[in-house]
């Protein structure tokens, strides 16, 4: 993904972006940020399993840790998605929104996305080796309750990466939603300079 990423960005014209990438793609920014640091100003990420050994939770370690993909055959992307998104996108409240994030799921479409996060166990030790080689500024967003990917995620990161800030949020594994306004907030001041400061820290 990240040199999917690699590719879009330049297919785009869109110079040396800032990249946010939550949740699952904390790991596809990161490796962009140590395969091409040249392509990115600095990657924000966070909620996303970036740990190894695997630090994850709930239904995304039952799917990590199932033999195949067979628990899928009958999933219901409509009940099972949007009890997920339900804390933090609320049907009676987001409509629009809690109907984004279902029907990106289905037809199928989360038998295959699920092959990401399966991949979980190959590909993060690989991303280890690489954190302490990113030079990019990178802006870690932990989210304190996190049900499915644990705060020691960021922290894990913060860690390894040098030229990193980790900020925690009082929210489950949504904080762009659950905490939208310090989200946004702190997405803010980063792109409006703070990025550049990390690395004197």
């Amino acid at each position: 993904m990240s040199e999917f990423l690699y590719a879009l960005i330049r297919e785009w014209g869109l110079g040396t972006p800032h990249v946010l990438g939550p949740d699952v793609g904390t790991g596809a920014a990161l490796f962009l940020a140590a395969r091409h640091p040249e392509s990115v100003a600095s990657v924000m990420v966070g909620s996303g399993g970036a740990a190894y050994p695997l630090d994850v939770s709930g239904a995304l370690a039952d799917m990590i840790a199932a033999p195949d993909l067979g628990f899928l055959q009958d999933f219901d992307a409509r009940a099972s998605v949007g009890a997920a998104v339900e804390a933090g996108a609320p049907k009676g409240g987001e409509p629009e929104v809690w109907e984004d994030y279902v029907s990106a799921y289905e037809d199928g479409r989360f038998a295959e996305s699920a092959r990401y996060v399966r991949a979980y166990p190959a590909e993060l030790p690989l991303l280890g080796d690489l954190l302490p080689s990113i030079t990019t500024p990178v802006l870690v967003m932990n989210a304190e309750h996190d049900e499915l990917v644990p705060p020691s995620n960021g922290v894990y990161l913060h860690d390894r990466l040098p030229n990193s800030r980790l900020v925690s949020f009082d929210s489950g594994h949504f904080p762009w939603e659950q905490a939208a306004a310090a989200y946004g907030a702190t997405v803010a001041r980063w792109l409006s300079g703070e990025h550049a400061k990390v690395a004197d820290e």
